[in-house]
């Protein structure tokens, strides 16, 4: 009979709970880096960012947060710039929802970014405001 060597399935690393997330100390950025807001998620471990240096990068999510994280659009992020290509980021770490209204509170973000709320792009908003307004007089001759 063969032996088993392994320790299981999928199921046994998905259940592995980290409880270092609850209180953690926060992180403000360094040089080389700076705050992003997830625009759209691209797959295979990138995504698109809107820096708030005013650029939109390509961002890759590093390993250690690939499958353990989840990003989400309009997430506030910490991404690690790259000498070599400037349109280009990698993704060091992602802040809650309470870390990213701090970083607003302390000023670090400014006032026009929206928190916890999904990115809305300029497509999409002009597509919502397409609406007729009819008079009365237009109603009665149909």
């Amino acid at each position: 009979m063969p032996k088993n060597k392994g320790k299981g399935g999928k199921n046994r690393k998905r259940g592995k709970n980290e409880a270092d997330d609850e209180k953690r100390e926060l992180v403000f950025k360094e040089d080389g880096q700076e705050y992003a807001q997830v625009t759209r998620m691209l797959g295979n471990g990138r995504c698109e960012a809107m820096c708030i240096d005013g650029t939109k990068r390509l961002c890759h999510i590093r390993g250690k947060m690939h499958k353990k994280v989840w990003i989400a659009a309009g997430d506030i992020v910490l991404v690690g710039l790259r000498d070599y290509q400037d349109d280009k980021a990698d993704v060091i770490l992602k802040y809650m929802n309470d870390e990213a209204r701090l970083l607003k509170a302390y000023g670090e973000i400014p006032d026009h970014v929206r928190l916890n709320e999904g990115v809305v792009d300029e497509e999409d908003a002009a597509a919502h405001d397409d609406y007729i307004q009819f008079e009365d007089e237009d109603i009665d001759k149909i």
